[in-house]
């Protein structure tokens, strides 16, 4: 890497489907410099997500839409270069909201202080320990409301990053634990080596309806959704009375062309007086020291299992990006860009 480059991927055109190298290039730019009150990060690792897509667009959401010419947003840990901002010194390693890029400019939102104890590896402040460890973990531990042991939570990408831990957390909270992926060697992870008390191939299950009735008896009483579309439709068919839904994310509606309809069986809601809750983790981003307190307990005592896939080479960041909408990956995709 030329230390006097900053390399970017950035958003030439709104995607219409998947992206591609058209709208989504990749340039050199001038590395900044922080003005008072800001702080200069060097990236060492970028998050690969798939609300990312989502930003993408032009549609209204949580965030604003990345503009057209600007770096691909992303959550990114790195080490502080150089400071102008008094809560952030030369040589102390940070998480944050960044972007696909060697180096950015911070004003010290939304960013937080990796300990400078050393006893975890970097990346995890981007898995285990980041938004994709403490998104189930407030999800689970709060929004879900869990009213008693027994209660059965379905999960959707149950071995993507986030529904792979969730389950976890989950179970660790008493629940009965039904996963959702889409191959069998996905099912036997969860169910071998994470504990989940029983999967659902998505793919070759035929009913799906039938399939959660089948691995849910007694009826879903949380129903944790990443995908929204066709499964979103099939769990509403099988929900309690009073039941609960999380809405996390719509990854099976992202690289539509479109407006995406609604789903079909949305009259459940009123017929089972289901509660449905949008969910993000920013919204408990002052708690992130409590939830990654405990959530490194539940590490140390071999409670949480979690997988990484770690890619490396800045230039294939786009490419590993994709590899979410493909169904490839198991856990959690990260990219190490350091060249040296």
């Amino acid at each position: 890497m030329n230390e006097g480059v900053n390399r970017q991927f950035y958003l030439h055109r709104r995607p219409t489907g998947r992206p591609t190298a058209e709208e989504v290039r990749r340039r050199d730019a001038p590395v900044p410099q922080p003005a008072e009150g800001q702080l200069l990060v060097r990236n060492y690792y970028l998050s690969l997500d798939p609300a990312i897509r989502g930003w993408m667009s032009a549609e209204p959401s949580y965030l604003p839409p990345i503009a057209l010419g600007d770096p691909i947003r992303a959550t990114t840990v790195g080490e502080v270069v150089e400071s102008r901002h008094p809560d952030f010194a030369p040589g102390e390693f940070v998480v944050g909201l960044h972007a696909w890029e060697d180096y950015s400019l911070s004003d010290g939102t939304f960013l937080m202080k990796v300990p400078a104890d050393g006893k975890y590896p970097l990346h995890y402040y981007l898995s285990i320990l980041g938004a994709v460890g403490l998104t189930p973990y407030f999800a689970i531990t709060e929004t879900a409301e869990i009213r008693r042991p027994g209660e059965t939570l379905l999960m959707s990408a149950a071995a993507g990053a986030v529904g792979s831990v969730g389950g976890q957390i989950a179970k660790i909270l008493g629940c009965r634990v039904v996963g959702i992926a889409g191959s069998d060697e996905k099912c036997a992870w969860i169910t071998e080596e994470l504990g989940f008390d029983a999967a659902i191939n998505y793919k070759t299950c035929g009913d799906l309806v039938k399939a959660i009735a089948d691995a849910c008896p007694e009826g879903v009483d949380i129903y944790f959704d990443n995908v929204g579309g066709a499964i979103l439709d099939a769990a509403l068919l099988n929900m309690v009375h009073g039941g609960r839904i999380v809405f996390c994310g719509a990854i099976s509606a992202y690289n539509g062309d479109g407006k995406v309809p609604g789903p079909l069986n949305w009259w459940q809601v009123l017929a089972r007086a289901l509660t449905v809750r949008g969910y993000l983790v920013s919204d408990f981003f002052p708690r992130w020291p409590e939830g990654i307190a405990q959530m490194s307990r539940w590490l140390d005592e071999g409670r949480i299992r979690f997988r990484e896939e770690i890619h490396r080479g800045f230039e294939n960041t786009l490419e590993v990006f994709l590899e979410l909408f493909d169904g490839a990956n198991t856990g959690k995709l990260i990219m190490d860009i350091r060249e040296d």
